[in-house]
């Protein structure tokens, strides 16, 4: 069923994550997000509410994505820095190759930062989400001084990184001509040297 109340026909079923995910979109673009219920996705998709569940654990975790697959990612690009690099200059260059996205994707991922930093309901949803990355850039940076993850200094460059993060973001949504990894570079090397 549509919004309308009729069967949707013409469409194949959606068949994977992807397309599932790329079909909410479109739905959030016309109708809102807010306005937008999972039942909606799935009689679009033509799949029932049980086999959307199967895909994503709610609404919003379509518009986040595969954000444990990320974050594996994020952990793996990390893990490849040799170990004499500095760490805000590792982190740094690590973000900037993390937000690279090829043109075709651009797009798309500024649609889904749009709602993530826009919509009131994904800003309150954000939270544990940003807590896991932040634990990742954590644990990086108490590897590298030697500490434990409870100590002070390695919390606040998670922190801090996650700040210069979503700052060089908003900027990037409010200006189409600016370029994501310039803005993050500059943010990141504003960490590195402490604003002096």
């Amino acid at each position: 069923m549509s919004r309308s109340g009729t069967v949707r026909s013409g469409r194949p079923r959606v068949a994977s994550r992807a397309e599932l995910e790329r079909l909410g979109f479109e739905l959030f673009e016309r109708h809102g997000f807010d306005a937008t219920t999972v039942d909606d996705i799935a009689a679009a998709a033509g799949i029932g509410r049980r086999t959307f569940f199967r895909y994503f654990a709610s609404k919003n975790d379509l518009v986040w994505g595969d954000f444990e697959a990320e974050l594996l990612r994020l952990r793996s690009l990390l893990a490849a820095v040799p170990a004499d690099t500095p760490v805000m200059e590792a982190l740094r260059s690590v973000v900037i190759e993390f937000n690279r996205f090829d043109d075709h994707v651009v797009p798309w991922h500024r649609r889904r930062m749009e709602l993530i930093l826009r919509v009131p309901a994904l800003r309150a949803d954000s939270t544990l989400r940003y807590h896991s990355w932040r634990e990742v850039i954590t644990e990086f940076a108490a590897e590298r001084a030697g500490v434990p993850a409870t100590a002070p200094e390695p919390r606040l460059i998670a922190h801090l990184a996650l700040a210069a993060c979503i700052f060089a973001y908003e900027l990037w949504l409010e200006d189409e001509s600016a370029g994501l990894a310039a803005l993050l570079d500059t943010s990141f090397r504003r960490l590195e040297t402490g604003f002096s």
